[in-house]
């Protein structure tokens, strides 16, 4: 379970994360948060229950949705739009986004298409009970042509697109069991970026157990 990094005692937090243990879209924000040393308040918000919390409900009443940011009680909504707004923030020593305009713009293009194309594959993945692994594949395999022979997606410093793309790794062990098929196998440079990843503190402390988050995912797409 996710446990929020500390505040002054007796200090009642100016950052406060509203998400679900398992949503790959919200770890993104508390790997951010952690990533820039940020303090902040986590509040659990159980996806698996079909009524929304007040608190959801108020603060996002246009879609009702998770991830949500508060900052000095005002709410900052969806995923990538979040890390963003980290960045700008409270990236004064060290940025997420590349500095160069077109790097910014290329990040951001292979963000929209992880949360595009990847999720769409994963879903239709999760749905066939694993029939679709081949588009999955694919789309796995456009990430690491990006990534190339790279420490990470932007050079050797770990950055926005890995935070955006990271939390994806913990459905890795239930791509394999459910597809049958190794990703070490097919995206090897992949597999290897994710355990690169994993080394970081910030990324350690949110992402869930692997088998865990299989199990989620096989409960709520019905999987045997």
């Amino acid at each position: 379970m996710e446990k929020a990094m500390e505040t002054e005692a007796g200090r009642q937090s100016e950052v406060t994360c509203v998400d679900f243990w398992a949503n790959e879209f919200g770890m993104r924000v508390r790997i951010a948060l952690r990533e820039l040393g940020v303090a902040f308040e986590y509040v659990e918000e159980d996806l698996r229950v079909r009524e929304r919390s007040d608190l959801v409900r108020r603060m996002n009443p246009a879609l009702r949705m998770v991830p949500i940011l508060i900052h000095h009680g005002r709410p900052v909504c969806g995923s990538v739009n979040i890390v963003e707004y980290i960045d700008e923030v409270w990236g004064e020593e060290t940025r997420l986004l590349p500095g160069d305009p077109v790097d910014r713009a290329d990040a951001r293009f292979w963000a929209d298409f992880v949360d595009h194309k990847v999720f769409g594959a994963q879903v239709r993945f999760l749905e066939s009970k694993g029939e679709e692994k081949d588009e999955l594949v694919e789309q796995l395999k456009r990430l690491e042509e990006v990534l190339g022979d790279k420490a990470f997606f932007s050079g050797d410093e770990f950055g926005f697109l890995d935070i955006v793309t990271i939390p994806f790794s913990s459905m890795f062990h239930g791509y394999e069991q459910l597809g049958r098929f190794h990703l070490d196998v097919e995206c090897p440079k992949l597999t290897q970026w994710a355990k690169r990843c994993k080394q970081r503190e910030s990324v350690r402390a949110v992402l869930p157990d692997d088998t865990e988050m299989y199990e989620l995912h096989k409960h709520l797409y019905g999987i045997e």
